[in-house]
């Protein structure tokens, strides 16, 4: 094993950066070298070798780096390049010593980059900073719970407290956390999903009663069409291809719809087929649009007014009547909606051409089931509650929810956000869990609606939160308007981070910090009962076991469930209304609760020992039952906004690079965009810069514009001219992070609009 933590930071130096032609096609060799070569490299061939043929089996640990589904009929390597990356950067053999501490202030720390932190290695030793101090230093166990538990007594309300969460944490883990909060008394219980598909989870609940996938892996392989929209999966979930290329295979039609051009939705080199390695590939977008940021929605009327205008050419041939009759409401409304829909208003939101509009009406008009697939690219608008809601519009004018092959399908970028969101972890849960909860555990849970990511931080800079706790995460990092999460939490009393890896939230504190080091997933969980399993639930409501493989890093590490029962038996005692010691003994225990508690868990713990899992109950598309107050799917008349960009600006959405998850940098690294050794840059249209008369390459200030009047500005970024849609701008995240107020949300959901923020150029002087 050669890994190593590097002596050096990274340099962001421009004339170091460099810039190549963007690639058209995804993985193939390349993809494995950029997966076994790191893992080899820094793991030793036999950790690696172990650790990946057993991700995403059915009797090993799942991936940490995305929420796709497994394939019925899985492949010895069932893993990705990013899966690589996240196992390597999770498992790696190397630790932060105990002298680290002392030789770091944490002021010196605050200056290296997130690459570096992450790079230092696993911690595996609690650590405290005290107040005043600019050091952590080592703490035990038993006096970090003892810690936590003062300060939460000390409080003068529950909601004094707020619990965050990230989307990696397992489903008895969930659980047990959001018990933790209420049993103290708060709904504060923020999470990751608040900041992506917030919007996806408030436009289906209130359309069709659920806010989850309606489709099954198998039904991608079934559909005639799928329409993939505002989502690069050659990056952010790039197993996804596999199933686009057996689409292909069975005689579906692929229409990609991004504003940028991406590499694996052009084609895609799969390295476990022999054309994939020698040949050509598979070509995946039969077509590409090129939408204007934020244009989707108007893209979606559009085709509805298509599909209104071939069933009145063709009266009962194109409507699904039987379903809409049966099934839906709304429809007049709708349809009568779409009859003053200004084409030219369609162009100028969508900047594409009529052509290509009705060229994807044919392709939908013409497809007897058909997939809709999203991710952040449509929920982090302002008008994303909107643009999802015309999607499901578009999807039950032809019966498209509810029957094989078809269906809505958001992609979840965390492993198991879903599960969280399904095991509690949500600031607005229904009474009815909370009546379930009581029931179990025999205590009245808080009803008041807690924060959620946005709330929070304004909590905290109000000076509301004197105890900060996050189950995971690097909050200061993922949240936009960075410099008032900095101030935030620089006011917070006690902020503890249970995590695996140093990061930026860790430096960023109040008067007191804590560092819970835990368990990875890759790591064997052993407790008084023997070794235990966990459960997480994908994209498509499958639920199945994750199983670590190799022995903990360090026999000081504890599970996410014994910090978890630490801190509630410091709080609560032994005497209170939960077992708290038996959840930890034995994980058996915890889901036997969930079971009793969650709608689909029942015989929970039979049917995760089985190897297949099982996959939870979804109405709509299970039986085309709609949960919503009519009992019927509702077809839904909004009023989109258009976003108008002034003469000499741009439309700029903030996006992931190649080699990142999250706010996890694996390095400065984006080959499908052609970019090496940096990340400070700004991707623009050629044409577009020509007109602004910047050079490509060279070096500008990023201004946002808000009617706050605030200079919300970023420096020193390279421009690189590449094709994006006219008038429209990306950039990296967390890099671009300063550019958007942490007001400036989606309306409906308050997910942070990243991907709508109007910016200026200016050049550096």
């Amino acid at each position: 094993m050669t890994a190593r933590a590097p002596i050096e930071d990274v340099t962001e130096d421009a004339a170091v950066m460099q810039v190549g032609e963007p690639k058209h096609w995804a993985a193939g060799v390349p993809g494995i070298a950029h997966a076994m070569g790191p893992a080899i490299a820094d793991m030793g061939a036999g950790r690696a070798l172990t650790l990946l043929t057993d991700m995403n089996q059915k009797d090993g640990f799942d991936c940490m780096s995305c929420a796709w589904a497994d394939p019925e009929h899985r492949k010895t390597f069932e893993f990705c390049e990013n899966g690589a990356k996240a196992v390597t950067w999770e498992a790696t053999p190397v630790v932060i010593p105990t002298t680290f501490w002392a030789e770091h202030p944490i002021s010196s720390l605050r200056e290296r980059s997130e690459y570096w932190l992450g790079m230092q290695g696993r911690l595996v030793e609690p650590v405290y900073k005290p107040a005043g101090d600019d050091h952590y230093r080592p703490i035990s166990w038993d006096d970090a719970f003892t810690l936590i538990a003062d300060r939460l007594k000390a409080m003068e309300s529950p909601d004094q407290a707020t619990f965050y969460t990230s989307g990696r944490t397992a489903n008895e883990t969930a659980f047990a956390y959001q018990l933790l909060a209420r049993v103290l008394g708060t709904n504060n219980l923020p999470d990751c999903s608040n900041m992506c598909h917030e919007s996806t989870g408030i436009a289906m609940g209130e359309t069709i009663g659920i806010g989850k996938n309606t489709v099954a892996y198998k039904d991608f392989a079934k559909a005639d069409l799928i329409i993939v929209m505002g989502q690069n999966p050659g990056t952010n979930h790039p197993r996804m291809l596999t199933a686009l290329e057996e689409a292909k295979d069975a005689g579906a039609q692929i229409v990609a719809i991004n504003p940028l051009l991406e590499a694996g939705l052009v084609r895609y080199k799969n390295p476990q087929r022999v054309r994939g390695i020698i040949g050509h590939g598979t070509g995946i977008a039969d077509q590409y649009l090129q939408i204007r940021a934020g244009g989707d929605g108007w893209l979606m009327k559009a085709i509805s007014q298509r599909v209104f205008a071939a069933e009145d050419a063709n009266p009962g041939t194109v409507l699904d009547h039987a379903f809409l009759a049966e099934h839906c409401q709304g429809l007049d409304e709708f349809r009568e909606s779409l009859a003053d829909l200004d084409p030219e208003t369609v162009l100028r939101a969508t900047g594409l051409s009529t052509a290509e509009i009705d060229e994807l009406a044919e392709r939908y008009l013409h497809a007897d089931r058909v997939i809709i697939t999203w991710a952040m690219g449509l929920t982090q608008h302002r008008d994303a509650v909107n643009i999802i809601k015309e999607v499901i519009n578009l999807l039950l004018l032809r019966g498209n929810i509810g029957k094989p092959g078809a269906g809505a399908s958001p992609i979840r970028g965390h492993s198991n956000v879903q599960g969280d969101r399904t095991m509690g972890i949500w600031e607005q849960m229904p009474d009815a869990f909370l009546d379930g909860l009581g029931r179990e555990f025999g205590f009245e849970p808080p009803r008041a609606h807690g924060y959620d990511v946005v709330k929070a931080v304004e909590a905290m800079r109000q000076g509301r939160t004197k105890v900060w706790i996050a189950m995971g995460g690097n909050l200061v990092s993922a949240v936009a308007d960075t410099r008032a999460a900095e101030e935030g939490f620089a006011k917070v009393g006690l902020n503890v981070q249970i995590s695996t890896k140093l990061n930026r939230n860790h430096l960023t504190v109040g008067d007191e910090a804590l560092i819970l080091p835990v368990l990875g997933r890759t790591e064997i969980d052993m407790q008084a009962t023997g070794e235990q399993i966990l459960s997480v639930e994908d994209s498509v409501c499958a639920i199945h076991a994750s199983r670590g493989k190799v022995q903990p890093l360090s026999p000081l590490l504890r599970s996410e469930i014994s910090v978890i029962v630490g801190i509630a038996r410091a709080l609560f005692g032994d005497d209170g209304p939960v077992d708290w010691a038996s959840f930890e003994c034995d994980y058996d225990v915890i889901r036997d609760h969930i079971e009793h508690v969650v709608p689909g868990f029942e015989h929970f713990n039979e049917r995760l020992h089985r190897d297949d899992g099982f996959i939870l109950p979804h109405g709509p598309r299970d039986s085309r039952t709609f949960p919503t107050a009519t009992g019927k799917a509702m077809i839904t008349v909004t009023d989109l906004e258009y976003i108008d960009c002034p003469p000499g600006r741009l439309l700029l959405q903030s996006m992931r690079s190649h080699d990142q998850f999250n706010t996890t940098v694996y390095s400065l690294n984006d080959r499908y965009r052609g970019i090496k050794k940096g990340r400070r840059v700004v991707f623009v249209h050629p044409d577009d810069l020509a007109e602004l008369g910047i050079a490509d390459g060279a070096l500008v200030d990023v201004h946002s514009e808000f009617s706050d009047g605030v200079d919300r500005v970023v420096r020193a970024f390279k421009v690189v001219a590449y094709p994006t849609s006219r008038g429209c701008a990306a950039t990296y995240f967390p890099e671009g992070n300063p550019l958007v107020p942490l007001g400036f949300t989606a309306l409906g959901s308050n997910t942070p609009a990243s991907k709508s923020v109007v910016v200026r150029l200016e050049p550096v002087r």
